[in-house]
C-alpha cells in the first residue's frame, strides 16, 4: 500500500444541465492532473449536472452503465488515475441519488448515495432527490478512505462512523454557498467550514479532502475554497474563492498513524456504550420505556 498521495483537486464551474460539457470539462482536468503528478483527483458535488437542477432531474440522470459516463472512465484507465465524480444516479426502480463513485482505472470502487438532504432555507433537495442509507468506505490502492457529500458532513455521526470503520482518508465534494461575509473578509459559510473540516481531522485523526466547486446558479454563488486537512488540523493546501482552479496536495499517511498514537481519540471512544446509549435514544423516542 503506497504511502503518499497527491490529490488533485478540481474547482470547477459546472454548466447546469449539461452533461456532456461537464464530462469534457472533467476529462481536461484530469489531463492536467496527471501532468501535474496526481494520483487521484476529486470534483465538487454534482460537478457533472450543476445544483440547481429541480425539473432536470430527469434529464441529467445516469445509471452507472450510461454512455454519458463512459469518457471518465476511460480517461481515468488510459491515465491510469483514480478520480471521484459527482452526478444524479438512477437506480433501476426508478429513484435518484445525488452521488459520488469512485473510480479506479476506469473501474467504479464505490458509490455514495447522499444521506443528508438539506430541505430548508434555500435548500429543497428532499423534494427531488431520494436519501442514500449507509456510510461505507472503499479499499483504494492508498488505503481506506470514506466518502462524504456536503451536509452529509453537518452531522457528527457520518465522519465518527467513517472513521470507526478504517478510513483514514474522508472525500468531501461540495456544494456550498457563500453566504454573509465576516469582518475578516471571508464568507461565513467558508469560516464554517474551515473550523468544522479542522475539527473531525484532528478529532478523528484523519486526511479530509474538501471539494467546493464555484460559479453561480439562479443568483446563488458558491465560494470554492476547497482544500486538504491534514490530521493535526494543518491546512495542506488551499484553492482560491470564487474562481475555477486545479490545485495539487500531497498526502503521507504516516501522519494518521502519528496522529492516532499521540491523540489516541479512536482508540478510546467507548462505541459499545454509544450503541446502548443510542439505542435507548430510539426506543425512548419510539415510545417505547
Amino acid at each position: 500500500m503506497a504511502q503518499s498521495l497527491r490529490v488533485a483537486l478540481g474547482q470547477v464551474r459546472p454548466v447546469l444541465g449539461d452533461v456532456a460539457a461537464n464530462v469534457d470539462k472533467h476529462v481536461t482536468i484530469m489531463n492536467e492532473a496527471k501532468q501535474q503528478g496526481a494520483s487521484l483527483v476529486v470534483f465538487p458535488e454534482l460537478g457533472l449536472t450543476g445544483y440547481q437542477l429541480q425539473d432536470l432531474t430527469l434529464d441529467v440522470a445516469c445509471t452507472l452503465d450510461s454512455p454519458a459516463l463512459q469518457p471518465l472512465l476511460s480517461a481515468s484507465r488510459d491515465l491510469a488515475l483514480d478520480v471521484v465524480f459527482s452526478f444524479v444516479e438512477e437506480s433501476r426502480d426508478h429513484r435518484f441519488y445525488i452521488a459520488s463513485a469512485y473510480v479506479t482505472r476506469g473501474s467504479v470502487q464505490h458509490v455514495h448515495r447522499k444521506v443528508y438532504l438539506p430541505t430548508y432555507g434555500m435548500f429543497d433537495e428532499g423534494r427531488y432527490f431520494a436519501a442514500g442509507q449507509q456510510f461505507a468506505t472503499v479499499d483504494t490502492a492508498y488505503g481506506t478512505m470514506g466518502m462524504l457529500i456536503c451536509e452529509d458532513a453537518w452531522h457528527p455521526s457520518s465522519p465518527y462512523l467513517l472513521a470507526h470503520s478504517g478510513a483514514r482518508v474522508l472525500l468531501l465534494p461540495s456544494n456550498s454557498p457563500a453566504r454573509s461575509v465576516t469582518d475578516q473578509g471571508e464568507f461565513g459559510s467558508q469560516k464554517f467550514w474551515r473550523q468544522l473540516l479542522q475539527v473531525y481531522a484532528q478529532l478523528f485523526g484523519v486526511y479530509i479532502v474538501f471539494v467546493n466547486r464555484v460559479g453561480f446558479e439562479d443568483g446563488v454563488n458558491f465560494f470554492g475554497g476547497s482544500g486538504i486537512v491534514s490530521p493535526d488540523g494543518a491546512w495542506v493546501v488551499q484553492a482560491p474563492s470564487l474562481e475555477e482552479s486545479l490545485v495539487c496536495g500531497d498526502l503521507h499517511l504516516a501522519n494518521v498513524r502519528r496522529a492516532r498514537y499521540t491523540t489516541p481519540l479512536l482508540r478510546d471512544e467507548k462505541k459499545d456504550l454509544v450503541l446502548r446509549m443510542l439505542s435507548r435514544i430510539v426506543r425512548r423516542e419510539g415510545g417505547e420505556l
